[in-house]
């Protein structure tokens, strides 16, 4: 009789992904008889769908399911009752899902109204943009070397000015952006 070693699968993408290489590697690598243990409910899946489906799997294929902490910690699907106390806490943690969702949009909406707007930080200023037309009108003007200078890409550069010192569609839109 071979003796079954324990292995360790983990993933670094969220529990809300379905498809997530760690998680599929170690459904795979269960036997009929293992046993699947995870830190915490939330870690295999957060979407009740996803969930019953891996844990019916398991089931179908005669493969245990066991919680270690956090909620849900005494699920143990090889009982009828950690079959019950599975299906609530998998119906918990989608609706935790759906709650951090609302919040985080709820919260955005909050900040908008505000007058905050998110995402990355313009890397071109109404001076990098006056700087670059200047340069740019100039046939000694080295491209890269202005790049550099203002620290921006190459793209971002003619995205904004073209190779003229002419101000494309998006250096025109900032200009009027930043006069209002």
């Amino acid at each position: 009789m071979e003796l079954n070693r324990p292995c360790l699968y983990e993933d670094y993408a969220s529990g809300k992904l379905d498809d997530r290489l760690g998680l599929t590697a170690c459904l795979k690598a269960l036997r009929t008889g293992d046993t699947l243990l995870v830190w915490k409910l939330d870690r295999l899946g957060r979407d009740l769908r996803h969930l019953i489906k891996i844990v019916h799997d398991l089931q179908d294929r005669e493969i245990g399911f066991k919680v270690l902490t956090g909620q849900g910690a005494n699920i143990d699907t090889t009982t009828s009752n950690g079959r019950l106390v599975f299906g609530i806490f998998a119906a918990l943690a989608e609706y935790e899902r759906e709650l951090i969702g609302e919040r985080t949009k709820a919260g955005l909406k909050a900040a908008r109204a505000r007058g905050r707007m998110g995402g990355r930080k313009y890397k071109m200023t109404l001076a990098k943009i006056r700087l670059a037309q200047a340069a740019m009108g100039k046939s000694e003007t080295k491209v890269a070397e202005l790049c550099e200078e203002l620290g921006i890409t190459r793209q971002t550069l003619y995205r904004h000015v073209g190779p003229d010192g002419q101000l494309r569609e998006d250096g025109e839109k900032f200009i009027g952006k930043k006069k209002v």
